[in-house]
């Protein structure tokens, strides 16, 4: 059995799909002849811990823990984070921002290079160098966001030689929000060239989208592999029964920032319930996870107040029953023309659970759900739900009262406008399982 460091600052993940990538890589991995050990804080920062999903890591995965010093915690408590608008799922944003809040996000982007884990980089080195000299390793990978973990993965290649993977489950510089922070020009040219250094020594790069990893490509010789985020069939494997309530679901699951928030789609709900007495007394708008509070605001302005469930954070299992037991699966993206080039590490899960037939507990009902995009409608995610025939996107300023008016009606077959087949290949969402990304995974690895 081969053996490959991994270096992840989210351990136990929250509950978002992209953060679980290696949680999910290190449950399959083994069955590939590649036995993953975990390096990881001991104290992170992170907005929910779901420890349930440490229940699906083999054993035998062993697991490093060293603490972290950073500067969260104060950050937090001056700027408010929980009480305050523009400071909540993704307080890096262009959302209005007090002074306060202004001012610690200048200290945090001008002091903290690439990111508040900067601190872990160097004492994380040490350990592990001297770690790896009674306990080696066939490959190295690192995975980031944060994008400092990269630079652990760096310095250990070259101390050491062994080959290193940096797996970017989200781009550096052209991240969508990078823009927004507010860089001094010399700390600006510094990220440009630690992500430069980061690209031309890994021995490989992955990256979760095909546009991302044309970026990544464009900027170094390095190989760049597309290896997606996606779902466990096992999360799928519980049948469900057939819901009887009446209620016409509209879900989103996770964290849902106020730089995502779908007003029209708030406006076409509620002009919904004043055309039919029906559609408004069946509407719920339910929430998991995290909520910034002017999502909650949008919603009430609409008058649709008395429609919102905020169900909180959930555990894992409990968040796909709601995917799965949705008649309406939102996907709203963020604002940004570099958004567009990501895929939300949740829309796996939601292409899977629109498509049932990829699952191995396929739904009681012969109805499943739609995802509803909100977002450029030439976008990665949009082509994804296109080519998957499980949803369909819609422009920021689009009105989607007429497709929500038909799925309320009749249901959804799969029969889009723009001559979407009506039936789309079992395996064209099985592909994104963690059984065959993880397959994928182990391919590279033997390449090292």
């Amino acid at each position: 059995m081969r053996k490959v460091l991994v270096i992840t600052y989210y351990w136990p993940p929250t509950g978002g799909s992209g953060v679980q990538r290696w949680l999910k890589f290190a449950k399959y991995l083994p069955t590939e002849g590649w036995q993953p050990v975990i390096y990881t804080p001991s104290n992170p920062e992170q907005l929910a811990v779901d420890e349930s999903l440490l229940e699906e890591v083999p054993s035998t995965v062993e697991v490093l823990k060293r603490p972290i010093r950073e500067p969260y915690a104060i950050y937090h408590k001056l700027t408010g984070r929980d009480s305050e608008k523009g400071a909540g799922v993704n307080p890096i944003n262009s959302q209005k921002k007090s002074r306060k809040q202004k001012l610690m996000l200048w200290v945090r982007s001008n002091f903290f290079v690439p990111d508040p884990r900067a601190g872990w980089v160097k004492p994380s080195v040490k350990f592990l160098k001297e770690y790896l000299r009674e306990h080696p390793v066939d490959v190295i990978v690192t995975t980031g966001p944060p994008q400092s973990v990269h630079l652990i993965g760096r310095n250990l290649k070259r101390a050491t030689g062994v080959p290193w993977v940096a797996d970017f489950r989200d781009p550096w510089t052209k991240m969508f929000y990078f823009k927004d922070l507010p860089l001094l020009p010399w700390v600006r040219r510094r990220h440009f060239r630690l992500e430069k250094s980061v690209l031309d020594e890994a021995s490989a790069i992955v990256s979760v989208t095909p546009r991302v990893r044309a970026d990544f490509a464009s900027m170094t010789s390095t190989p760049v592999h597309l290896i997606t985020n996606g779902y466990d069939e096992q999360d799928f494997a519980t049948p469900l029964p057939e819901r009887t309530d009446g209620k016409f679901r509209v879900v989103h699951t996770g964290l849902f920032a106020s730089d995502g928030n779908p007003v029209e789609l708030w406006n076409a709900l509620a002009r919904l319930c004043s055309e039919s007495e029906d559609f408004a007394s069946r509407l719920e708008i339910r929430l998991a996870g995290k909520v910034d509070p002017e999502i909650v605001e949008a919603i009430t302005d609409a008058g649709l107040g008395d429609k919102l469930i905020l169900l909180g954070y959930l555990p894992h299992p409990e968040s796909v029953t709601e995917l799965r037991q949705a008649d309406v699966i939102l996907l709203p993206l963020r604002h940004g023309p570099e958004y567009s080039k990501v895929y939300p590490g949740k829309i796996f899960e939601c292409m899977a659970a629109a498509d049932g037939r990829a699952l191995p507990a396929p739904p009681q009902s012969s109805r499943t759900p739609v995802v509803l995009g909100i977002g450029p409608t030439g976008s990665a995610a949009a082509e994804l739900l296109r080519s998957t025939g499980t949803g369909t996107m819609f422009d920021w300023d689009s009105d989607p009262s007429g497709f929500i008016r038909d799925i309320f009606n009749e249901g959804f077959s799969h029969n889009f406008a723009d001559g979407h087949s009506e039936q789309c290949e079992k395996s064209s969402v099985a592909a994104y399982s963690r059984k065959a990304l993880s397959a994928r995974m182990a391919a590279l690895l033997q390449e090292l």
